[in-house]
């Protein structure tokens, strides 16, 4: 570590390493580049890393700096961050002993735990000095607004359901879907995604039995599902909003799309999206740890920028359709809702609702049940680009 903090005038330096868990196996533990967007506080540096003293410095002459109790590390590594290289060191320097045997599923939602609230504020402070410092900082208030009565739409609304293989689960959130009571007309457009388990027979059935389900096959065949978001988007069936609803997934009140439509609709509010809040539970609708999942940390003043922060920014989310067709999906089956909000974020206003709309129910069946290291750690790769690019959008449109 040290030769190469000489080589490269680094602030810091961080190594991949190996894990041992049960019965003595040893297993390598890659970690992953420092991007210029990697500004989540969750960072995985390893159990080691070695700090020069020309980052430290860099850290302690740094003016203006929160007195922070419980975030100082995250705080110094990205005042290191700023001026100097943070080093990689792509071999197993170390090896440590895996304490923590949750699967992906379990974890990835310790953010949003109630209990960890005190240091997500001072993290949150960290960030948005560091944002201020770059010159990628978001004034409150400067967000665009939408008229979101221009043009005209079939219906006032499509719940968005983009599915593959899931034949145990997908009845029930279409007819979730279908017992919506709202005075305004809308459809479901159900993209379903070449199934071979019987979500296409399934599928077809409920169409013919409620014209309000559109059910789409893709001509082709390479769609994630940020694919299959922009098939449904653009295609003219598509209401006025577009509202999510995963295919495991259910709305927790007849009311859930109609509570989003008044939201988008609320006076001054000019919101290009909404985001409401869900709560993780099972099958039995059993309530899981965290439970309510509503994204707190997101606020009218500082919201936009607390997003490059977090992995997460809520759900259900719901687009005004226009400007959901101008910026688009990426093609990915991970991250696409992220990579959209969060340009939509550093664009426009965001309306939240803090209540639960929805019902996250986890299974052994869920995309993200139980992921391998690789997986995980090309899943966060994939969103630190995502903010890196959009931190570089931010740069450019205050011209720094």
């Amino acid at each position: 570590m040290e030769e190469y903090a000489y080589a490269a005038k680094a602030g810091m330096v961080y190594s991949d390493h190996l894990k041992m868990s049960g019965e003595n196996a040893i297993i390598p533990a890659p970690v992953i580049e420092l991007q210029e967007g990697s500004l989540r506080d969750d960072f995985d540096f390893g159990a080691i890393v070695l700090l020069t003293r020309a980052g430290i410095d860099a850290y302690l002459t740094e003016e203006e700096l929160a007195d922070l109790d419980l975030a100082g590390f995250y705080q110094m590594r990205l005042v290191i961050q700023q001026h100097l290289p943070i080093v990689h060191l792509k071999q197993p320097l170390y090896a440590v002993t895996e304490t923590d045997f949750r699967t992906s599923g379990q974890k990835q939602f310790d953010y949003v735990n109630p209990r960890n609230r005190s240091i997500q504020i001072e993290l949150e402070a960290a960030c948005t000095e560091h944002l201020k410092r770059i010159g990628a900082y978001i004034e409150p208030g400067t967000g665009a607004k939408i008229n979101v009565d221009e043009g005209d739409f079939p219906v006032e609304t499509s719940v968005i359901i983009p599915v593959k293989d899931r034949a145990a689960t997908i009845k029930d959130a279409v007819k979730s879907a279908f017992t919506q009571q709202t005075g305004l007309p809308f459809n479901i457009i159900a993209v379903d995604n070449h199934s071979t388990d019987g979500t296409t027979q399934i599928l077809k059935e409920l169409a013919l039995a409620d014209k309000r389900l559109v059910h789409i096959i893709p001509r082709q065949t390479d769609l994630g599902i940020g694919g299959c978001w922009n098939l449904a988007v653009n295609s003219p069936q598509c209401g006025r909003f577009a509202v999510q609803l995963d295919s495991d997934d259910l709305y927790s009140s007849p009311h859930t799309l109609q509570t989003i439509v008044d939201k988008f609709r609320e006076k001054d509010g000019g919101y290009a999206m909404v985001i409401g809040s869900y709560r993780m539970c099972n099958f039995q609708l059993e309530t899981l740890p965290p439970g309510i999942i509503d994204h707190r940390e997101w606020t009218d003043e500082n919201g936009p920028n607390n997003a490059l922060r977090i992995n997460g920014l809520g759900a259900p989310r719901a687009f005004y359709t226009p400007v959901a067709r101008s910026i688009g999906f990426p093609n990915v089956s991970y991250g696409e809702d992220y990579a959209i909000a969060i340009n939509i974020a550093g664009r426009y206003r965001i309306g939240r609702i803090f209540d639960e709309l929805y019902l996250c129910r986890r299974w052994e069946g869920n995309s993200d049940a139980a992921l391998s290291a690789d997986r995980i750690n090309a899943n966060n790769y994939y969103k630190d680009s995502v903010r890196t690019e959009e931190l570089k959008r931010r740069l450019a449109r205050n011209k720094i």
